[in-house]
């Protein structure tokens, strides 16, 4: 890797003993010592801390800065208070992502969008076309903050005993709220990219981040690595742009609809107004419908859908392997692996994960919009085809603070 760029805690990862890879153009861990899958499992049940600062953070401020927003993201910004977030696409005019992003308003004169860390300089040129058009102002603060993620059911507790506040943000996913913790200014947002029920992103200064996660360490976070990460919203049934977002393996555009994430991105009220690739989108989201009600009439705008999938016979999953359904090809994996979790005693509300783990091979796949969870579906795993199944998730969070895996 030829000059990669560095976050501010590069030299503690280092110093850490992980394993650092290339990620975005970013040196960052992908592992520590223990290992993913340790650091899975204590995500689960501990608190994982993760160096997220490689991801692009984009500051949106002047007089026009809401109309922009509006023209050139799929959710409705207008609707957005002070003191929320909320999940956006940045659509291309041809109904695919040019990425997936967050967009969060600490404060009412300015919004913090982020982005992917391969995507950072895309999504400035792709707003570069459209930006002189409006009377506001782009800025790039990514080499000049940092951000953590605090993940896992003790979280919360870390932050209270941090910051000597009970209250860290509203109750809500997506909420916000501006800490000050042992004199320094931490943006706290109840968000994150695992699935877990209590789980925050913290936002501070580059001077700040070091002494940010020592203290989180020493209070008992686990420092976490991407490939825990990337397993844990696997599991979590959460997209990664370049895998369910951007091109397929023949190098056509995803439909962003054949995400069904999407239904909570993007905003077709008539206050919306007009947005890149609004049309398309419309006719996307009417072919959704039809599908979701398994009628497949009409699937010109919605082909092929990014669906959980799981697999039954012995084997591990991974990312290009071919799915057949009745002999015939149907899709690809597009991320796949074996992930761990624990076992719980019994389903009722207070059941705590054992000490008993396991593991199993899930992913996503992009198929055919007419194959359902009904049909037998075959993944072609180094030459033999093992048997899968279309499903709607992996695991369940509403009885948090744990997740629990649907086996």
């Amino acid at each position: 890797m030829s000059n990669p760029k560095l976050t501010p805690l590069h030299s503690v990862h280092v110093a850490a003993g992980a394993t650092m890879v290339d990620f975005g153009g970013w040196d960052m861990p992908i592992q520590y010592p223990s290992g993913i899958v340790a650091e899975h499992l204590n995500t689960r049940r501990n608190c994982g801390l993760f160096d997220v600062s490689h991801m692009g953070r984009l500051i949106v401020e002047g007089p026009q800065q809401v109309a922009f927003l509006q023209k050139v993201l799929s959710n409705n910004v207008e609707a957005l208070p002070v003191g929320r977030a909320q999940y956006c696409i940045i659509p291309a005019p041809d109904g695919s992502a040019v990425d997936d992003a967050y967009l969060y308003r600490f404060e009412a004169d300015r919004y913090l969008l982020v982005v992917n860390a391969s995507n950072t300089d895309k999504d400035l040129a792709h707003f570069a076309a459209i930006v002189p058009a409006f009377d506001c102002t782009i800025t790039d603060i990514t080499g000049t903050s940092a951000c953590l993620a605090l993940q896992g059911p003790n979280s919360e507790q870390l932050l209270q005993t941090l910051s000597g506040c009970d209250f860290i943000t509203g109750p809500k996913k997506n909420d916000l709220n501006t800490l000050q913790m042992e004199g320094h200014t931490v943006q706290v947002s109840r968000t994150g990219y695992t699935g877990e029920p209590v789980g925050f992103e913290l936002f501070v200064s580059n001077e700040d981040v070091l002494w940010l996660w020592n203290r989180l360490a020493e209070l008992g976070a686990t420092p976490t690595g991407l490939g825990a990460r990337d397993t844990l919203r696997l599991e979590a049934s959460l997209p990664l742009y370049g895998h369910e977002m951007g091109l397929d393996p023949d190098g056509k555009a995803i439909p962003v609809f054949a995400v069904s994430l999407a239904k909570f991105a993007v905003s077709f009220l008539p206050e919306k107004g007009d947005f890149v690739g609004r049309k398309v989108l419309e006719d996307q989201f009417a072919a959704y419908q039809r599908i979701t009600q398994q009628d497949f009439h009409d699937v010109a705008a919605l082909p092929k859908r990014i669906v959980p999938i799981a697999l039954l016979d012995r084997g591990v999953m991974r990312a290009g392997m071919q799915i057949y359904c009745n002999g015939q090809a149907v899709g690809w994996v597009t991320s796949g692996t074996m992930v761990p979790y624990y076992q719980f005693r019994d389903e009722s509300p207070e059941a705590v994960p054992t000490d008993a783990t396991g593991k199993r091979s899930i992913g996503f796949a992009y198929i055919s919009s007419t194959v359902t969870p009904d049909d037998v579906v075959e993944i072609d795993v180094r030459g033999k085809r093992l048997k899968a199944k279309l499903t709607t998730r992996h695991i369940r969070q509403n009885l948090p603070p744990y997740v629990r895996p649907i086996l």
